[in-house]
């Protein structure tokens, strides 16, 4: 039986988990898989990349040769995993390889939820996921002086702002009625919306795109026709409705799935000697696509595959959104949680917070001159997985 630990995937997930690993246990061997070309990039930054002027490669922080001598570690590059056998503990590579292993993490990500679009551009639309996705997108930006944004979600608003400081008019397209609908209350929602139009952004809601044609003499523009027979010409339509877990691997694997790959707190799979973490895991019940989780099950894992078995843990971890335009801060509350939303507005800010019937903090949003009570607040809601 091989002694290696294997990560499938090179995201923040897996060189996290790589990195933590490392510092505790130096000499097992460590073999990480790769869809892409195995460098080390942070995939949150895509949706900011063209504020800071960025390409996809000076992304790259560190490419695969210096992660390979960083980790100690082998890495596969553009490599497909076409079987896992985890009673023989072995991984079968597309091109014939055959990896063992003493321990196996799925850290292979999330895929974006497409709509089904119609017309004869629908194969034109765009979504930013990883670096490949991301040298597309800006390499079709030339000329272009508007972008259709399917989602008014996290990333459709991030994207959103980012489009901005291009001077690139982005009209965001969402169902719902407003952005960030499952993250923020109303109030907060619609400060968000303003602070965008304010800074040239457009907004269509209680409608989706249906279909996506070319128009123009050269055929070079793109007409997007909503639910409501509307339409609206854009030069870029770039979806961001959501991300949907990688599981069919695992499945096929014979792993239990649900929305994620199910594991508990130790991060263990239906199989032994199997663990996910990241995009892809579903853990004790929770899909959290954040950074925080993240880096929590990233040193909870490492510390249980070098022998020290470590529940994770989930602080109370708030999210980011970067959209300079309104600086804002979401710390939600659980799903089934009961209580309601305060809000106070001012000028410069609006500070909500979600209590429960006896007075407890169970969540917050902060935006403009409100996100100064980050820290004061987390402390107060209590973790998610105590």
């Amino acid at each position: 039986m091989s002694a290696s630990v294997v990560i499938l995937g090179t995201g923040l997930a897996g060189f996290t988990l790589a990195r933590e690993f490392r510092k505790l246990d130096k000499d097992t061997p460590l073999v990480l898989v790769s869809r892409d070309h195995g460098g080390f990039y942070s995939k949150p930054m895509l949706s900011n990349a063209l504020a800071g002027n960025k390409t996809a490669a000076s992304l790259v922080m560190k490419d695969s040769d210096k992660m390979v001598a960083e980790l100690n570690a082998t890495i596969h590059n553009r490599a497909t995993v076409s079987r896992i056998d985890t009673a023989a503990r072995t991984v079968e590579l597309a091109d014939g390889t055959r990896i063992g292993y003493r321990d196996l993490v799925f850290a292979v990500g999330a895929d974006p939820i497409r709509l089904p679009l119609e017309g004869d551009a629908a194969d034109t639309v765009l979504s930013v996921n990883d670096l490949d996705d991301y040298a597309t997108f800006a390499g079709r930006l030339d000329g272009v002086t508007s972008v259709a944004i399917l989602g008014a979600g996290l990333i459709g608003c991030e994207f959103a702002n980012d489009l901005l400081s291009r001077g690139i008019v982005p009209t965001v397209i969402d169902l719902a009625p407003r952005v960030l609908p499952r993250l923020l209350p109303e109030a907060a929602s619609e400060r968000l919306r303003a602070k965008l139009a304010e800074a040239g952004a457009q907004f269509r809601f209680g409608v989706s795109a249906v279909r996506v044609d070319r128009v123009g003499d050269a055929g070079n523009g793109l007409r997007v026709t909503l639910s409501d027979g509307q339409a609206l010409d854009a030069g870029l339509v770039l979806s961001a409705i959501g991300l949907r877990p990688r599981t069919t691997l695992a499945a096929e694997a014979g792993l239990q799935v649900n929305r994620g790959i199910v594991t508990n707190r130790l991060l263990a799979a239906s199989a032994g000697h199997v663990h996910a973490l990241g995009d892809c895991a579903e853990v004790d019940g929770h899909t959290l696509p954040y950074v925080m989780p993240i880096m929590q099950q990233a040193r909870a894992l490492a510390a249980t595959l070098a022998g020290n078995p470590t529940p994770v843990v989930y602080p109370a971890m708030p999210v980011i959104v970067k959209t300079p335009a309104c600086p804002t801060v979401v710390c939600p509350p659980p799903l089934d949680a009961s209580g309601a939303w305060t809000v106070e507005l001012t000028d410069d800010g609006c500070d909500a917070r979600f209590h429960r019937g006896d007075g407890q903090l169970l969540g917050f949003a902060l935006l403009g001159a409100a996100t100064k009570q980050r820290q004061a607040l987390a402390t107060q809601v209590p973790g998610l997985l105590v």
